[in-house]
């Protein structure tokens, strides 16, 4: 499990007494696209990626969206995208960069189902290809059911509001959220995971920092890991039913309260808000039974 884990991910996993546990789990990534995984990566309409600007090294999480079939497995170890992101996306950068490391996950909120892949980026003429380093899916723990969406032709996203700080709304839209993702890094590579509880789970306590009780998952902790060596991270918060974007970018921290419990804390040292950057409109959610039944 060298490969699989670095000390980060190591030192939480003794600490919580389920190293064995991640040692099953981590036999589960591969390098290899298998053929129902690229089946599942042609029903979805929506891509999270996660990647470091090369000029600036913030860490970003961003949202892409398309016709079913504009993420597709182009061979076993090879995944393409059509189109890309926004020119004033924080990622704009990276996905214009040959060899950038990038993590990209699928989520299908109708299935509950979830998909990561992670490796090197090239551009090409409609968009870009990742040549995959990590392949793996999620257990549907904390993802909330979305029975259905629907397309929005010709939506035209607001222009982006870039801030140094969460004004009164966006704190109330994250306190709201019953999802968001989380992109960190650690040396080479980069993970992107999906966090989700029941509205309130996530605290916005001031305009710099956020928080939020990690729930027991797959005992991988691959995100707390990358957290505990290098602290940049970035989150995405989508607004499911409006489509309206907020992407973070700062420094991450995780504290242990009674019982051992991890709690992250997360410093804003950017914010970015794009009303309507999404052009998908998901029905209202079923929430996970997983959710703890108090977020605090």
């Amino acid at each position: 499990m060298t490969d699989v884990y670095h000390a980060g991910s190591r030192a939480l996993q003794d600490r919580a007494g389920v190293r064995e546990a991640a040692d099953h789990v981590g036999r589960a990534i591969g390098a290899g696209i298998k053929p129902v995984a690229a089946a599942f990566l042609e029903l979805q309409p929506l891509l999270v990626l996660g990647a470091a600007d090369p000029s600036t090294g913030a860490v970003w999480a961003s949202p892409l969206a398309g016709a079913p079939g504009f993420v597709r497995a182009t061979g076993p170890h090879r995944m393409s995208v059509t189109g890309g992101v926004r020119p004033t996306d924080p990622l704009a950068p990276a996905l214009a960069t040959e060899g950038t490391p990038v993590a990209t996950l699928v989520l299908d909120p109708g299935t509950r189902r979830r998909m990561r892949l992670n490796g090197r980026l090239r551009p090409t003429a409609g968009g870009f290809a990742v040549t995959a380093e990590r392949v793996f899916a999620n257990c549907p723990r904390y993802i909330q059911r979305r029975e259905s969406y629907e397309v929005l032709a010709d939506v035209d996203p607001g222009p982006a509001v870039r801030s140094g700080e969460l004004s009164l709304g966006q704190r109330a839209f994250v306190e709201s959220a019953d999802t968001f993702f989380v992109a960190t890094v650690h040396g080479g590579r980069v993970e992107v995971s999906h966090k989700g509880g029941n509205p309130g789970f996530v605290r916005a306590g001031s305009p710099k920092e956020l928080s939020w009780r990690d729930y027991p998952g797959n005992s991988m902790f691959l995100t707390l890991g990358n957290i505990a060596s290098d602290p940049r991270a970035g989150l995405l918060f989508l607004d499911w039913e409006t489509g309206a974007v907020l992407q973070l970018t700062g420094e991450a921290r995780t504290e242990f309260e009674g019982e051992g419990q991890p709690r992250v804390r997360f410093t804003v040292t950017q914010a970015v808000e794009t009303p309507s950057a999404v052009p998908l409109r998901w029905s209202p959610p079923e929430y996970s039974p997983a959710n703890p039944s108090r977020a605090h």
